[in-house]
């Protein structure tokens, strides 16, 4: 028992030099608990920091360790859920103050322009010190008030007649190319600060 503990933390403390420090996934009123622990699944793989919930209709238990322990959302997330810091918020607003407070930069994603400035996943700067990616409803997507307080809308590009990816889709693509940037300019910023 004590070895699979070692291994396991030692496999934890060689991925934390991977992981995005201030990189917040935010899911706006989420249907499907599958879902949440879909994303946790890749938020883990990819080096997200932290995953917040927006929980409007109080579906989901305040308490996480009781989340954490249901079947439907650790078999979806691989354990996963273990290992992920998530936050759970009453409403969209109380969600944005707090990350207002710390100084978070909102973007949001969504196949449709949306917000002042649109740009294509690939396109756009990713290297804020603190930045929080917001997702919206299975079926409405992200809301208004999301919208008017991000600075910035991403889509990814979309070639079939299909203008939509689901939930677990779009968040293993546009982590992957955020924490791919955020790696990049992290290693390239502790380089360029290195002492000889």
């Amino acid at each position: 028992m004590n070895d699979s503990k070692s291994t396991i933390r030692q496999r934890a403390d060689e991925i934390k030099a991977y992981q995005c420090k201030n990189l917040i996934a935010v899911l706006e009123n989420p249907m499907d608990i599958k879902n949440i622990g879909a994303v946790i699944r890749n938020a883990n793989a990819l080096g997200v920091e932290k995953i917040y919930v927006v929980d409007s209709r109080h579906s989901l238990s305040d308490d996480w360790e009781e989340l954490r322990g249901r079947k439907s959302l650790s078999r979806i997330s691989v354990s996963a859920s273990k290992w992920t810091f998530v936050k759970r918020f009453n409403s969209t607003e109380e969600c944005f103050a707090h990350l207002q407070k710390n100084r978070f930069v909102s973007v949001i994603t969504s196949p449709h322009i949306k917000g002042k400035l649109n740009q294509i996943l690939h396109e756009a700067d990713y290297t804020q010190p603190k930045l929080a990616v917001w997702f919206g409803n299975e079926s409405r997507g992200v809301s208004d008030t999301v919208v008017d307080n991000s600075e910035f809308c991403i889509s990814i590009p979309m070639f079939g007649m299909i203008e939509s990816l689901n939930l677990a889709t779009t968040t293993g693509i546009v982590f992957y190319e955020i924490t791919k940037q955020r790696r990049e300019y992290q290693a390239k910023y502790k380089r360029a600060h290195r002492k000889p």
